[in-house]
């Protein structure tokens, strides 16, 4: 990453098309040199000017030029905005012009990493800046805005600086031998773990609904041919997305579409009906259905209640630790069905309706999500390094019952120390930051 500390960088920062607004964003050490050249001088730090945009003698546009001079800038170097029309000729002449006068183009979330690289923003608060932007729902873009303000790294800095004292504690005693075992045996350090490990569970809760938020949950809807799986999934999405008929095996590929449920981004996912067929079109159907059904975080399993149960031969099997809700349809045709609905089992009618306000219950319920409450954004790697910390931990106080010497004790606080530092990048490796950075938006 020493490109960084030498390089100009630049990348239009608005949305691909046409527009009212079209703004080209300059970071680095030729960013004010560059957006002088362009406007004819003279630029005062926060301060908009109205300029003509000049390559070569030529007028390109004319628009709003703001510079941002170091550290007092997302990026903490030097930027320049030149906010012109929002046609895409234009911008990218205009970009063209930056790098002839030496920029080179940003890579994907290169100016969310700099400002990481210059200590603007930890690595979480720069994860929250993608998810801000992909945010699908209010909810979301909230937690997200809430982690972009710090109060995800808080909580982890408060975490992970219980840990460094309890280091320090222990460490204490392993340089006074002859004190040691009775230092580690009176209870402190067992008190100290046990509200480390309860301040961990509340971090790991609340990361939990962070993730739901801010990534969602994929629902596959699966069974057999024409139990309900098209008609639950139009009335869940609204629309006639799906074809609807008598006709076994209509639905042959998967049909995809994203929805907020009662704040839960969810992207439902119809398949084909799990039938033994001999129609090679059928079959692959068939075989996405599985396939989509086994990558899910949650599976709704459709049954018709009119009918005999399916051969079960003819069900999918499905790992042990996937997700389920048995969902058992057409209650309008069954007499006396339609109040039996609990966590994992619900009555519906997809013609009538009745059972979907425990159906999308049961949703929220098997996926754990507690509803919009305020929380921040978070992502899966967060939740792995969280559960890693907490198995370190365990580890510790396990040694500590177990009288073991204080080295092995604190090597395990040293380990749960270092997953903590993973969240927020003090001791993030250079290869996983490149995986976070490349998803992010161009000229963000």
């Amino acid at each position: 990453m020493t490109s960084l500390d030498t390089d100009t960088i630049a990348a239009v920062a608005t949305p691909p098309g046409q527009g009212g607004i079209g703004i080209v964003r300059i970071s680095g050490p030729r960013a004010l040199a560059i957006g002088e050249t362009l406007t004819g001088g003279g630029l005062q730090p926060r301060r908009a000017s109205y300029r003509e945009f000049v390559d070569s003698d030529a007028v390109i546009d004319r628009g709003i030029v703001l510079y941002f001079p170091k550290p007092n800038s997302f990026t903490g170097e030097d930027v320049v905005e030149l906010q012109g029309h929002g046609g895409p000729v234009v911008l990218q002449m205009l970009l063209g012009a930056t790098v002839g006068q030496g920029a080179r183009l940003a890579r994907p979330g290169e100016f969310t990493e700099r400002a990481f690289v210059n200590d603007k923003l930890d690595l979480v608060q720069a994860e929250a800046v993608a998810d801000l932007i992909a945010s699908a729902s209010v909810a979301a873009a909230r937690g997200a805005l809430r982690s972009l303000a710090g109060d995800f790294s808080k909580q982890v800095h408060e975490v992970d600086q219980a840990i460094l004292k309890l280091r320090v504690y222990v460490e204490a005693a392993i340089d006074f031998p002859d004190e040691e075992v009775e230092f580690l045996e009176h209870g402190e350090v067992h008190r100290k773990l046990g509200g480390l490990l309860d301040g961990l569970a509340k971090l790991q809760r609340d990361g939990r609904q962070g993730v739901l938020l801010s990534q969602g949950i994929t629902v596959a809807l699966v069974g057999a041919p024409n139990v309900g799986k098209s008609s639950l999934f139009n009335r869940l999405t609204g629309e006639d997305t799906a074809i609807v008929t008598d006709i076994p095996g209509t639905t042959r590929d998967l049909l995809k579409v994203d929805l907020i449920l009662d704040g839960l981004p969810v992207r439902l996912v119809d398949t084909a009906g799990l039938r033994k067929t001999t129609n090679p079109v059928e079959l692959e159907g068939v075989r996405r259905a599985a396939g989509e059904a086994s990558r899910a975080d949650l599976v709704l399993e459709i049954r018709d209640l009119s009918v005999p149960a399916a051969d079960p031969h003819d069900a999918l099997r499905l790992p042990l630790a996937t997700k389920r809700i048995l969902v058992l349809n057409k209650t309008d045709l069954v007499s006396g069905a339609g109040s039996r609905s609990a966590a994992d089992e619900v009555y519906i009618s997809c013609l009538t309706g009745a059972g979907f306000d425990e159906l999308k219950a049961a949703i929220k319920q098997q996926v754990g999500f507690a509803g919009e409450a305020a929380t921040f954004s978070a992502r899966r790697r967060h939740l792995v390094a969280l559960q890693s910390t907490r198995v370190a931990l365990e580890r510790a106080s396990a040694e500590l019952a177990a009288k073991s010497p204080g080295e092995i004790i604190a090597e395990e606080l040293k380990l749960a120390h270092l997953e903590l530092g993973s969240i927020t990048g003090e001791v993030t490796p250079d290869q996983l930051l490149g995986e976070i950075f490349s998803t992010f938006c161009i000229g963000k």
